[in-house]
């Protein structure tokens, strides 16, 4: 049975985007970014909303990554391997490797998925999340040393977990942590 794991970059105070839309306060060095890689390759499929995924997708999936610095190669190619779907109302296509999937039938496809995968389903887009928030296994927060006061929260506001830690790390050089919850139902 397949693991729905919530991550993204958050602000100490709890946002993955700022007042202003920005994520520019979150970009990883070497050593975050490796702990990042050694996840997407873990990842059995990504689950992203249209936002999240043209972000990722315009990025990731350009050639030019491949011969990048290699800890952005090697999440580049982690990332066009994995299979995508992406939750959208507004989209009408996907490139290959992608399945569109209507947000409104998002709970269900996360439910099948959940039953024929094997592995991880690594779950990003703070909108995405807060739909499927019943669906949610894990919670994978990687905490950045930096407070943006407002914006779009890692959470959706007034939604409770009830969590247990089953992984910590602390990033020495950046001051980053990444801390993994179970959530306890």
């Amino acid at each position: 049975m397949g693991i729905v794991r919530y991550g993204m970059n958050t602000s100490l105070d709890g946002f993955v985007e700022d007042a202003s839309g920005g994520f520019g306060w979150s970009v990883p060095d070497d050593e975050v970014h490796l702990a990042a890689n050694a996840q997407a390759e873990e990842t059995a499929a990504f689950l992203f909303g249209r936002r999240m995924f043209e972000i990722m997708d315009e990025f990731w999936s350009a050639p030019e990554r491949a011969d990048g610095p290699e800890v952005e190669a090697r999440f580049a190619r982690a990332y066009v391997a994995t299979p995508r779907i992406v939750f959208s109302d507004t989209l009408t296509a996907v490139p290959d490797g992608c399945r569109l999937v209507r947000s409104g039938d998002a709970v269900a496809e996360v439910r099948r998925l959940r039953a024929k995968t094997d592995g991880i389903l690594g779950l990003a887009g703070a909108t995405l999340a807060a739909s499927l928030a019943d669906q949610i296994d894990e919670l994978v927060p990687f905490v950045v040393p930096t407070v943006v006061g407002g914006g779009k929260p890692f959470l959706p506001p007034g939604r409770a977990f009830a969590l247990s830690l089953v992984e910590h790390r602390v990033f020495a050089a950046s001051g980053w942590a990444m801390l993994r919850y179970r959530v306890t139902r």
